[in-house]
């Protein structure tokens, strides 16, 4: 399945945008370790629909106009890991889950490092959102962008930045 790419500037920083015909399959950021995700050849399209779509969600979600996400998302991960992003799915806006809510919500109370790991893997970033899963003390703790975009995101969706 081929994957298409495109950039969009937010105020994270720059965001790759990636997906194939049917799903976003990834949003990956500007300092990346591609360790992190790894995903097959992609051939840049900036009119692909989807990644259109995609781009348009984002820039309502970062103008405060968009709480929640309506895409077709395709996670590639283990089933483990995919128990866990569809947990982030379920964190309403503007709130926060520690790593042990996420275990005690997918039935494993004794997976808390195994969600951790799980989460820094979440390819969909902001939209599943893994900016929203804290330590359980309230400290922001590991995120792929950064904790200065992590808290970023989190200040947007409490209403502190406009």
């Amino acid at each position: 399945m081929q994957l298409v790419y495109m950039y969009m500037e937010s105020p994270v920083g720059a965001l790759k945008l990636v997906a194939h015909d049917q799903a976003l399959v990834a949003v990956m950021w500007d300092n990346e370790d591609h360790k992190r995700v790894r995903l097959a050849e992609l051939i840049e399209n900036i009119q692909h629909p989807l990644l259109l779509k995609v781009k348009q969600q984002l820039e309502q979600y970062f103008a405060g106009q968009r709480q929640q996400f309506n895409l077709p998302l395709d996670f590639q991960g283990t089933d483990f890991q995919q128990q866990v992003w569809r947990a982030l799915l379920t964190i309403p806006y503007g709130e926060t889950r520690s790593y042990k809510d996420i275990a005690l919500q997918i039935g494993n109370e004794k997976a808390v490092r195994a969600v951790g790991a799980a989460n820094g893997r979440n390819p969909i970033s902001i939209i599943a959102p893994c900016h929203r899963v804290i330590g359980s003390g309230g400290a922001l703790v590991g995120f792929a962008g950064g904790l200065d975009k992590k808290q970023i995101l989190l200040s947007l969706e409490q209403g502190q930045i406009q």
